[in-house]
């Protein structure tokens, strides 16, 4: 059987970056960044006024208290055009332009006004409380990079820029496909031997989580021309996910529609815990990543595998999810022949150390289980027994952002 990294290596190796498009700078928040944008302006455009008070030369004040006549204003969105002379000042307010031969703003509160008369009560030093011309960025600038994920904070820096439209990798379109005389969706009349179909809603979740558009089709009962039909349609997507049948039992059905229309079956099995019947197959640019029915295996699988095959299609690298040491908080038997992703709960310390303490039941059916979880613990393949206070490597659940 393949290795979890084996198996990464091959689903990843499959996929790239889709087409860029167009979208409103408003849109563009959760996108990924095709070709990064360059600044159109500079900002400030002009040096601006950081507080409201008066523009002075520090010159004509060596000293407190010091007099100076006023002799105009400077609003945000107007401004006062002519050069500052010697023993004048202007009124000024945050984020209008700073006058002519102005080099220093003293803040209002250390001012006192009569008339046109106004009295500087603190010396300034040059440069005070004045925002520079292109503190921020300059024309031509290009902070971000392709492959970004776009926060809200990138959207304000982009409008700053008045860059008004962004050019994002389209969304990977994702079809998911539940197969199974056993399942139902919720709601619905569930007979005696029934149970609710939670995997196929799950990953459709994740999906929009991790940047793509998930079509979810109805659930496919044991019939292979059936099975064949859905999976003819889940190709035109750019990705299609199916959940069980990819074994090889009377009722796996999934393995033998996909040789029916011509796929190349690379792996259906690798060395993990949960999670042993994962399969890939690809006919021509169609792909097909077929997860464990298990719910918690689709979960786990669905981490290590459809996550990075969705950040290559972004134009991102699709590295395999990140671990970070922590404290096994009890013993450890020695770990068998697969990769074990053990649900755990895990604690953060005063002094930021993280305790990881397993679950006592870790069957792969039990969504309870995992939905109380803060980390998998991940143990290699042998890995020897361990004891408490050992240091172990764990993925940080409540790090991943909804996942």
């Amino acid at each position: 059987m393949l290795t979890v990294r084996e198996a990464h290596a091959r689903v990843t190796a499959t996929f790239s970056a889709l087409p860029a498009e167009l979208v409103s700078v408003s849109e563009a928040a959760g996108r990924v960044l095709a070709t990064p944008p360059t600044a159109r302006l500079a900002q400030p455009p002009a040096d601006l006024s950081a507080m409201d008070g008066y523009a002075v030369r520090a010159e004509d004040v060596p000293a407190a208290p010091t007099t100076l006549k006023l002799v105009g204003r400077s609003p945000a969105g107007g401004s006062y055009d002519h050069a500052l002379q010697p023993g004048e000042t202007v009124r000024i307010f945050t984020g209008a332009p700073v006058p002519m031969g102005a080099d220093s703003i003293v803040i209002q509160e250390d001012t006192k006004a009569d008339g046109e008369t106004i009295t500087i009560l603190e010396a300034p030093t040059p440069g005070r409380h004045i925002r520079r011309a292109g503190l921020d960025f300059q024309v031509g600038d290009r902070p971000f990079v392709a492959g970004r994920t776009l926060t809200t904070r990138d959207i304000a820096l982009a409008a700053a820029m008045n860059v008004p439209w962004l050019s994002v990798h389209r969304k990977p379109r994702v079809a998911i496909l539940s197969t199974g005389d056993e399942l139902v969706m919720p709601g619905e009349p569930i007979g005696r031997n029934q149970i609710i179909s939670s995997s196929g809603i799950a990953v459709a979740a994740l999906v929009r989580l991790w940047g793509g558009e998930p079509t979810l089709f109805d659930i496919a009962h044991d019939d292979s021309t059936l099975i064949e039909e859905r999976i003819a349609a889940g190709t035109q997507h750019d990705l299609l996910v199916t959940l069980g049948g990819a074994s090889v039992g009377e009722h796996d059905l999934v393995q033998g529609a996909l040789k029916a229309q011509g796929f190349t079956l690379d792996f259906w099995r690798i060395a993990m815990r949960p999670g042993k019947p994962l399969m890939f197959a690809a006919r021509d640019r169609a792909r097909v990543l077929g997860l464990p029915g298990n719910p918690v295996s689709t979960m786990v699988c669905a981490l290590l595998f459809l996550k990075p095959a969705l950040e290559r299609l972004l134009g991102q690298p699709g590295a395999l999810v990140e671990t970070v040491p922590a404290i096994v908080g009890v013993d450890l038997k020695q770990n068998d022949t697969r990769e074990d992703y053990v649900r755990a709960g895990l604690v953060r310390e005063a002094d930021g150390t993280l305790t990881v303490t397993p679950h006592k039941i870790q069957d792969s059916s039990m969504l309870s289980v995992l939905a109380a979880s803060q980390a998998f613990l991940v143990r290699p393949a042998h890995d020897p027994a361990r004891k408490a206070g050992d240091t172990v490597q764990v993925i940080d659940l409540d790090g991943l952002g909804g996942y």
